[in-house]
């Protein structure tokens, strides 16, 4: 690789972690989920995802899916009363783990040109299904489409290094999604929609014991590490 082609390859990654670590500061600001809006919309969608197939995964229904005005969301599934603590916890723990692994993928998808123009057409085209499928609110049926249609759009009619950049960015935005909401994996709960709500943590917590404390560290430890390789797999020499 010569000396130019490497700068370029430290540049981009550099960019996206910038903009990763801008994402998590403004998304902590009082405004930061508003002038992130579509971002957070997006976020919500992964962590939601990320539950109700792992709901499908466990043998369980993945009903629908609410995104609320502020960004926050929940999804709903049908469990069976005979169901194990720990199908429980790989439930609870789809919505912060779930993303990351689609992100990673995104991210790794990038390699190549093909694999890059696939992940755009994939994700667009998901977003489009999955709504219509599970969405259950007003926020979802308005944004998700519209994000739907822009990627494919993004797939269709941008550059190689568009396409590439776009992809990356967006696979580090599912990563971190985990980390959107201030302080969330750190709490046993707090309230949605004018419920109470337990966290995930709070949940694998029940299920497994230890504290949700120590649940936040582990899931943030493997975000950061699936995140890693994906950079490094995607960026590789």
């Amino acid at each position: 690789m010569s000396y130019l082609a490497e700068q370029d390859r430290q540049q981009r990654i550099t960019l996206l972690v910038i903009l990763g670590l801008g994402s998590l500061m403004i998304w902590q600001a009082p405004f930061g989920a508003l002038l992130l809006y579509p971002f957070t919309i997006l976020s919500t969608w992964f962590h939601e995802m990320g539950h109700g197939l792992s709901a499908i995964l466990m043998g369980e229904r993945f009903d629908s899916l609410v995104i609320y005005p502020d960004g926050s969301g929940v999804a709903m599934s049908l469990v069976s009363p005979d169901r194990t603590a720990l199908q429980d916890a790989i439930i609870a723990a789809g919505g912060p783990i779930g993303p990351a692994l689609a992100g990673a993928a995104l991210i790794a998808s990038s390699r190549t040109l093909k694999g890059t123009r696939i992940a755009l057409a994939v994700l667009g085209s998901a977003l489009l299904v999955t709504t219509a499928i599970w969405v259950r609110s007003m926020t979802g049926w308005l944004v998700l489409p519209i994000a739907g249609i822009a990627i494919l759009a993004i797939a269709r009619n941008t550059n190689a290094d568009q396409q590439r950049f776009a992809i990356q960015l967006l696979g580090v935005q599912a990563v971190i999604s985990v980390w959107a909401q201030s302080g969330y994996l750190f709490t046993e709960g707090g309230m949605l929609g004018g419920m109470p709500q337990v966290s995930d943590t709070g949940a694998i917590s029940a299920a497994l014991g230890l504290s949700y404390w120590f649940w936040a560290i582990v899931l943030s430890a493997i975000n950061i590490a699936i995140l890693w390789w994906s950079l490094r797999y995607a960026f590789r020499r």
